[in-house]
């Protein structure tokens, strides 16, 4: 299981929601948390830490830089694969908009890499990569892999996180209901608490 350092400015880390490393969608659903007693934190608060989180994950070159528009694009795809996953787990029908958003995100990135020659290489396949262009095949491989979840075998088990105040989604395994062990602990902590005081 991997483990999200949160950020510079405050030093938590916190296990990453079960099948968050199996899917990067859910990854990026998850980059926005609620910690108790603190204010919601955003993995993705700044052109400079949404670079980082998408180097991190391999879906953008180690020397990419993001501006804040783009940065604001990946902020905006989450939110909607976040409404996609609520409705999902709410059993209602998806928004339109989000999945616009997401069919969008998958048909804006070239599916085939380009024949390109060079003296050196000769004919050879590549995908082009300038830098508009990185932020748009990161949010077509994030879309793509929440179509994938969300019509696979592993969609009957998107649930979202039943330890208040999260807001994050986990892959559930067997009837675990919580994205991590902290959380699992304050929703016990919790119903026990409820109990004594009933």
């Amino acid at each position: 299981m991997s483990r999200i350092k949160a950020s510079s400015t405050v030093r938590i880390v916190i296990d990453a929601a079960p099948g968050a490393d199996l899917h990067p969608g859910l990854d990026l659903a998850n980059s926005r948390l609620a910690v108790p007693g603190q204010p919601p934190l955003d993995l993705l608060d700044s052109p400079a830490a949404a670079g980082r989180w998408l180097i991190d994950r391999g879906l953008a070159p180690a020397d990419a830089v993001l501006h804040e528009v783009c940065a604001g694009r990946l902020r905006a795809l989450r939110s909607q694969i976040r409404e996609l996953f609520t409705a999902y787990v709410g059993e209602v029908a998806p928004p339109p908009e989000a999945l616009a958003a997401v069919n969008a995100a998958m048909t804006r990135v070239p599916t085939a890499a380009e024949l390109r020659w060079d003296a050196s290489r000769g004919l050879h396949r590549a995908t082009p990569h300038p830098t508009d262009q990185v932020v748009d095949r990161a949010l077509g491989v994030l879309a793509a892999d929440v179509a994938d979840l969300l019509t696979s075998a592993d969609a009957s088990r998107l649930a979202a996180c039943d330890s208040h105040p999260c807001v994050r989604f986990l892959l559930r395994s067997g009837r675990r209901q919580w994205c991590s062990i902290r959380c699992g602990d304050r929703a016990r902590a919790a119903r026990a608490y409820a109990r004594r005081t009933q």
